[in-house]
């Protein structure tokens, strides 16, 4: 399990970088690797990715912390977790710098990316959707390494300490916001529903609508000094007093449409048995109910048959996931080749063009009269030149016979790619997961056993009729 969250830098990205990057934290900095900079040059390599991008915003990097559980992951682990979060995030177009902190109870990584992607000059943009990708990304690397996963739609806006305590049930906010819920499933109003949240020993302020009313409600367990608010924030967009008074209106509403007598007809679906999965009809509950059991097994039939017309023949069913199996395996074995090549070319992308950019103050300096006062003046521009030179030389690359255009061309065209791959290995896993259902759901029905093939067979010719 990892918690992840992020915030902008608009300043101090040194000290970021050092504080990330403490040995103390980082076992001697054995814990800390980069991408396109390193960890004494990262704010000399950020700021000249950001002179390229035409964007204004103040942002000049983002320190992105993924925690895990304790005791969960071990240091090597939970760093190559964060390497390859970063990799999957930034697509090798961003400069990186990743430590994992083995100083407090739980192993935690830090990112600190630039704001500014090396390939396209374009500035990173942090909103719920990026978040919510993140968290997807994360996720998914706990599921590939054996870890355990937030339940999505558990962790909203809380701190790790707040999560933690909410999976006991000790979370006073999680007390809170059950006893509103069940104080608007018990009232008819909104004035109800205050009074009854009162009642249930909370002290309530800011519940009033109008202009000279607090923007937010308010609660106060008596055994808490302080209020929280009923915020996005705090609580979650349910808890706002907008949406408590919207939420028993529309429960009044709902009651209503029930009450209409007769409501109009509309064509009923057609619906696809081939995406259920078949009634276990071994529980209790249908040797004690013949009519339950009876309307278990038309559904299972439904399905059965259903999964069956589609495909054709269990054989074929056999065919057809073999063959998307083995598309989805080629695809991602070739995306995840895709993707080296594309981090190392956005690398060598990178470098080239803080090599190029930066060409002209190496070459001034070599002419200069006072070499030591004109370093002292372009200490910067000339410390990225030789450290980008370095780079292409170690990448088997002439800097002077450099073309920055062909190797952006190449990027685009692998990129392009890699999101073709992408979207066919997605297809090919649904699919093949689709079919599988329907494979499931013909052995179970026909009691079929992979060592019986019998059921799909057709009879031989050859044999003599009783």
């Amino acid at each position: 399990m990892a918690y992840t969250k992020i915030h902008a830098i608009t300043s101090t990205v040194n000290k970021a970088v050092d504080y990330i990057c403490n040995p103390e934290k980082t076992d001697d900095s054995i814990l800390i690797s980069s991408y396109g900079c390193s960890p004494e040059t990262a704010a000399y390599d950020f700021k000249f990715a950001l002179s390229k991008t035409s964007q204004s915003d103040p942002n000049k990097a983002y320190h992105l912390i993924q925690s895990f559980f304790p005791g969960e992951v071990s240091y090597k682990e939970a760093h190559k977790i964060g390497i390859e979060l970063a990799d999957k995030l930034l697509e090798g177009k961003y400069s990186y710098i990743v430590s994992t902190h083995i100083d407090k109870g739980h192993v935690h990584n830090h990112i600190i990316f630039c704001a500014a992607d090396n390939v396209n000059h374009n500035k990173y943009h942090d909103c719920k959707k990026t978040y919510y990708n993140i968290r997807r990304l994360s996720d998914d690397l706990c599921k590939e390494h054996e870890l355990s996963v937030i339940t999505p739609g558990e962790k909203r806006g809380k701190t790790y300490k707040e999560w933690q305590a909410g999976k006991s049930n000790s979370s006073w906010k999680e007390t809170l916001k059950s006893d509103i819920d069940e104080a608007i499933k018990a009232s008819a109003t909104y004035e109800d529903c205050i009074a009854l949240i009162r009642a249930k020993g909370y002290e309530v302020k800011g519940e009033d609508f109008g202009e000279k009313s607090h923007k937010f409600i308010s609660f106060r367990p008596l055994d808490r000094e302080r209020f929280v608010r009923g915020s996005v924030k705090s609580l979650g967009a349910e808890y706002t007093k907008e949406r408590i008074k919207e939420r028993i209106e529309e429960k009044a509403l709902a009651k209503d449409k029930k009450r209409v007598p007769f409501p109009t007809r509309k064509k009923p679906l057609v619906k696809d048995y081939s995406k259920k999965n078949l009634i276990d009809t071994t529980e209790d509950k249908f040797a004690g109910s013949p009519g339950l059991k009876h309307w278990a097994d038309i559904q299972n039939l439904k399905i059965a048959a259903a999964s069956y017309s589609q495909a054709g023949s269990i054989a074929e069913l056999e065919k057809q996931i073999a063959a998307k199996s083995t598309l989805a395996k080629t695809a991602r074995q070739s995306l995840v080749e895709t993707e080296h090549q594309l981090k190392d070319l956005g690398q060598v992308l990178k470098y080239a063009e803080q090599y190029k950019s930066n060409r002209i103050y190496h070459v001034r300096y070599q002419k200069s009269k006072d070499r030591d006062a004109y370093f002292r003046r372009h200490e910067s521009e000339l410390i990225l030149h030789d450290g980008a030179e370095n780079m292409l030389k170690r990448y088997g690359i002439n800097p002077k016979t450099l073309d920055v255009e062909k190797l952006r061309s190449d990027y685009n065209a692998l990129y392009s790619k890699k999101q073709a791959l992408q979207a066919t290995y997605k297809s090919a896993e649904k699919e093949a997961a689709d079919l599988n259902r329907k494979l499931d759901n013909l052995n179970q029905y026909l009691a079929r056993t992979p060592e019986s093939q019998i059921v799909d067979k057709k009879p031989d010719k050859s044999a003599q009729s009783l």
